[in-house]
């Protein structure tokens, strides 16, 4: 199937990405759809998924968040790349089962804990693991203590590390539910969900599976290549799932890039959105490591290399970031003295007054909603970075 649409440029793929994550216009939905749609939001800092519903959610509120954590219809548990996502309890029970082989590959390199767990069985570290988390939910360090029972000679955090990439484990509250505390404590989904997680070692279940979470994810996220959908969820060949929906899906090309090569074919639904790429897009704020940034092979048609370069951060940690004109423009942060909240802002790019009077008002409502139980809020300018 050659590609039937027309070449898409940058600008293009920015507005189609911008209407299915509902940056273009805030959704008006509850929290649980929303999470559905967009097959989960990257949730390694607890409180970022607050700041990504925020942002695409028309009066979103946080207690509903934190019920549907409390109530199990929502949990945070590694998925796509092996990061902890928030996503629906019935993707609890998929997702993580469809990516197992990157948590296997995350045991096998797992850095100055590698040379333990390679001297493992890693079957009986899960069995173990699973039998202590299903009796009773743990925290890391406890899980890795009771584990040195089964291995002496091992190091705890090397035990605990394992478990976490070998099994599909549940972070539970209430860690993560707005205005409330709690260390990391993990259980299985099984336990924590009272079912039994989706299995695929039938090779035609898996790939009926693979095929509707690659529908999903062009629904959130395409227009996209074979490449964009591994990147988004860490698997590789991928491209015979991709092949078998050609007959459902239309084909695009990317827009040639700087060296005049072809650009990529992409894939898309039929009916999704594709606005035209003159629709204006207000300035929206977004969480660290948002996966509206993070799910595509070419992340040019939300942020510029010289912004990305600008961003990165040696201890591999991200600030949180500004759309201006649908592109990140900005990073932000913010810091908390006592009673006052700081939302500083900092420009990746000279910005017009007229930008800087939205982001401006934007951030205002974004404190307000943050630090509600800070006595004094404030918005402040830093130096731009330069890549």
């Amino acid at each position: 199937m050659e590609p039937s649409g027309p070449v898409l440029g940058r600008r293009a793929l920015n507005r189609a990405l911008l209407a299915r994550q509902h940056l273009l216009e805030r959704r008006h939905g509850s929290v649980l759809d929303e999470v559905a749609h967009l097959v989960g939001l990257q949730a390694q800092a607890p409180w970022s998924p607050y700041t990504a519903l925020w942002s695409r959610l028309a009066e979103f509120r946080p207690d509903e968040l934190g019920g549907l954590l409390l109530g199990r219809e929502a949990v945070r548990v590694a998925a796509m790349r092996a990061t902890v996502h928030l996503v629906t309890a019935d993707d609890a029970l998929l997702l993580p089962s469809l990516t197992a082989s990157i948590g296997e590959r995350g045991v096998r390199g797992a850095g100055p804990f590698s040379a333990t767990l390679h001297a493992l069985d890693p079957v009986e570290l899960a069995r173990a693991a699973r039998e202590l988390l299903e009796a009773e939910p743990m925290t890391p360090a406890r899980l890795g203590r009771r584990l040195l029972e089964r291995w002496p000679d091992a190091a705890p955090d090397a035990l605990a590390h394992g478990a976490r990439y070998l099994l599909p484990l549940v972070q539970t509250p209430p860690r993560a539910v707005w205005g409330r505390s709690g260390a990391t404590v993990w259980t299985t989904t099984r336990a924590w969900l009272g079912r039994e997680p989706a299995g695929h070692d039938d090779p035609e279940a898996r790939h009926a599976a693979l095929q509707e979470v690659v529908r999903r994810y062009l629904g959130a996220f395409g227009p996209a290549s074979v490449a964009d959908v591994q990147r988004w969820i860490g698997l590789t060949r991928l491209a015979p799932v991709v092949r078998s929906l050609r007959q459902e899906l239309v084909a695009h090309r990317a827009a040639p890039g700087p060296s005049g090569r072809p650009g990529r074919e992409l894939f898309d639904l039929p009916d999704a959105p594709r606005p035209d790429p003159e629709t204006p897009a207000p300035v929206r704020f977004l969480p660290d490591f948002d996966n509206a940034l993070l799910s595509h092979a070419d992340r040019t048609r939300i942020v510029g290399d010289p912004e990305r370069r600008a961003l990165a951060r040696a201890n591999g940690q991200a600030p949180g970031t500004v759309l201006v004109d649908g592109f990140v423009a900005a990073a932000w942060s913010l810091r908390r003295e006592r009673s006052a909240a700081t939302l500083e802002v900092r420009p990746l790019r000279p910005l017009t007054s007229a930008e800087r009077a939205d982001v401006a008002a934007e951030a205002e409502e974004l404190v307000a909603f943050l630090a509600r139980d800070s006595a004094s809020r404030a918005v402040v300018w830093a130096s731009g970075l330069r890549a």
